[in-house]
């Protein structure tokens, strides 16, 4: 499965952590990475930081490989945000995939970019 498979979506969200709730936040990451881990749909879920800002880099397989992921990590999401604040959410799709999140997301700011062209090299 390659980034460039018309139904591979990915997801960019990027938090800052609220001051003085690092180890708890951090502890919350952990979590959901084990949790993320069990997600047969889930072809990467990865962190990355830079001071405060904290960047959730992820791909699924499908639109509803996706969903999955959010009903899966909905109460821990929740208490991620008791320590911190989404600052952006970005998802990269298709835009038959797009329409088939949408619905389910549009309680939350997102960025939608349609997929144009490209290609990936398998890892390795």
């Amino acid at each position: 499965m390659h980034m460039n498979d018309p139904t591979v979506v990915s997801i960019h969200p990027y938090f800052r952590i609220t001051p003085g709730q690092e180890s708890v936040f951090l502890a919350l990451l952990r979590k959901l990475v084990v949790r993320a881990a069990t997600e047969e749909g889930c072809l990467y879920y990865e962190f990355t930081r830079n001071g405060d800002e904290v960047f959730c880099r992820e791909a699924y397989k499908s639109a509803e490989c996706l969903l999955f992921h959010v009903a899966n990590v909905r109460q821990l999401s929740t208490e991620l945000g008791q320590y911190s604040v989404l600052k952006r959410i970005e998802i990269h799709a298709s835009a038959d995939e797009i329409e088939k999140l949408k619905p389910t997301l549009a309680d939350i700011n997102v960025s939608w970019f349609v997929y144009e062209c490209g290609f990936r090299r398998p890892a390795g």
